[in-house]
């Protein structure tokens, strides 16, 4: 699907189904430095299971035109702006990462339009290291390279991809090689600038699910505590062996978990 926000073509993934204004919407978020590509699995399978999916491209991702945006905030309300130009008045939100405190934003701010919320690898705060910041500005391999060693679990980076063939490292090396340059380091200062999740968790009506990898280097579990204790109707699953790019490592253990909130 592909609609004008903002006056920038859109790019959304609908899991090779058309948009049928009589189902309900599951809309997916990536994160920083991704695309829609990241819910494979999950966008599809809900496709097929009487859902709406929309996996969206955020601006100057993917397919997807316009500028990156360089808050969290702004993030959110283009979200918004998104799914009302998809002509969707009520949807569930999934996010990942950056993806997630888009979402976890965006219900806060727009509590009408998100009646369910699953937060993927969150932290409030996110903090993001200064060696990955200024790599990110001036040595797009190095943080590449930085990201994809820390995303993942110990036995991820060893070769353990459930599909034969397939190299985890590679993969998503090469998912952070096609955003446009510049993108990453905008997105990841804005996962380090942003402030307001647990002002956020805390004005959240909707039920929530938050789903943490074990082994995440990124956006550890204690670090999102304190937002899940800030959430009011939550659900909690914890990922054994799992690091932050929880969509590549554990899909099916991902997609068991949307299968059981949503």
């Amino acid at each position: 699907m592909r609609v004008a926000v903002g006056g920038a073509e859109t790019y959304a993934y609908t899991g090779a189904r058309a948009f049928d204004a009589a189902l309900p919407t599951l809309a997916f978020v990536h994160g920083a430095g991704n695309d829609h590509s990241v819910w494979a699995l999950q966008s599809r399978y809900f496709a097929h299971h009487g859902r709406n999916v929309l996996a969206v491209d955020l601006p100057g991702h993917g397919r997807s035109a316009g500028r990156p945006l360089a808050s969290v905030e702004a993030l959110s309300d283009w979200v918004a702006a998104f799914l009302a130009a998809a002509g969707v008045r009520e949807a569930a939100l999934v996010g990942h990462s950056m993806g997630a405190l888009a979402a976890l934003e965006c219900a806060a701010r727009h509590p009408a339009l998100v009646r369910r919320l699953a937060l993927l690898g969150p932290a409030a705060p996110m903090p993001v290291s200064d060696a990955l910041l200024d790599a990110a500005r001036n040595d797009e391999p190095a943080a590449h390279a930085m990201i994809v060693g820390w995303q993942h679990a110990p036995g991820a980076l060893l070769g353990g991809h459930p599909v034969p063939g397939l190299w985890m490292p590679g993969g998503a090396t090469r998912l952070l090689e096609r955003a446009l340059p510049g993108v990453l380091a905008i997105d990841l200062a804005a996962c380090n600038a942003y402030a307001g999740g647990l002002d956020a968790a805390a004005s959240v009506a909707c039920p929530a699910l938050v789903v943490t990898g074990q082994r995440d280097l990124m956006a550890p579990p204690k670090s999102a505590q304190a937002l899940i204790d800030a959430l009011r109707d939550k659900r909690v699953v914890s990922l054994p062996n799992c690091g932050h790019a929880m969509t590549n490592e554990a899909p099916d253990r991902v997609l068991d978990a949307l299968i059981g909130f949503l």
